[in-house]
């Protein structure tokens, strides 16, 4: 009979997931280094370096944390060289790095456009191509491309932000077309509306303690009624990078409280 716990385990493996710092990545960070993954993380400056490594010991954590701008092709290959030095084999691969730029289309800058879509979408490229070798060689390997609900859908002032992760979407799914038979598996996680320190303006009371207008959106318009955690994303990335999802390819897997799936109440 088999034994369905060892389908989620990591033991022994290695995983690098970007811009995990703080928020989303930390969270799964941290629920690959609770299933036995050796955690891998990059930052683009040695203050943030140093705090995420802080608030990794804290929780237990022997992460590795590394300087290494993504959006660099020969940095990134630099990176991928050092993890493999120190860790072993990348194995495990969660491109979460990314910003957002709430401006609207019509004021935004070619250049703001552009460095949206550098670090959310063109850094996911540039991160995949230097891991996929080795996965390729050993025949076995996991992406995992952190998307969003912006992948379908768009709202006002987030036209790179939708553009990127609309086009990761589809990096997603090309990656496991074009690498399947090498038993690589690449899927996405589409986050809902979660509580990080990057949508902290978004949930502001006001002085009298009323919600904030697009706070009280998304719970109107969430069948779960809340903002999500950054925990409730770590369920969904340890089965995507176990093997538990040996036969899931070129999926997105929403974790967003049920937005997707509802019109909305009746006014």
């Amino acid at each position: 009979m088999m034994d369905s716990r060892n389908l989620f385990s990591l033991e022994g493996k290695t995983a690098l997931v970007t811009g995990a710092a703080y928020g989303i990545g930390f969270a799964i960070a941290e629920a690959l280094s609770g299933a036995g993954a050796r955690i891998a993380f990059n930052v683009r400056s040695r203050e943030h370096l140093k705090k995420a490594l802080s608030d990794y010991r804290e929780k237990g954590i022997d992460a590795r944390g590394y300087l290494a701008d993504v959006t660099d092709e020969k940095a990134v290959g630099g990176l991928v060289k050092e993890i493999e030095e120190d860790l072993g084999p990348i194995d495990i691969l969660v491109n979460n790095a990314g910003i957002i730029k709430r401006i609207p289309m019509h004021e935004m800058t070619a250049e703001e456009f552009r460095q949206v879509v550098d670090i959310d979408l063109t850094a996911a490229f540039i991160v995949s191509k230097a891991v996929l070798p080795g996965m390729m060689e050993r025949r076995a390997g996991k992406i995992i491309n952190i998307c969003s609900m912006m992948s379908e859908l768009g709202r006002e002032t987030v036209s790179a932000y939708a553009a990127a992760k609309g086009g990761l979407k589809m990096l997603t799914k090309n990656i496991a077309s074009e690498y399947g038979a090498y038993n690589i598996q690449c899927n996405g996680i589409g986050p809902g509306y979660i509580a990080t320190p990057q949508t902290a303006p978004l949930r502001e009371r006001a002085a009298d303690g009323s919600r904030h207008p697009f706070d009280s959106f998304i719970i109107a318009k969430t069948p779960a009624m809340r903002w999500g955690n950054p925990e409730d994303l770590a369920g969904s990335a340890v089965f995507l990078a176990s093997r538990a999802s040996d036969f899931v390819n070129g999926h997105i897997l929403y974790v967003d409280g049920g937005i997707l799936a509802y019109i909305g109440k009746q006014p």
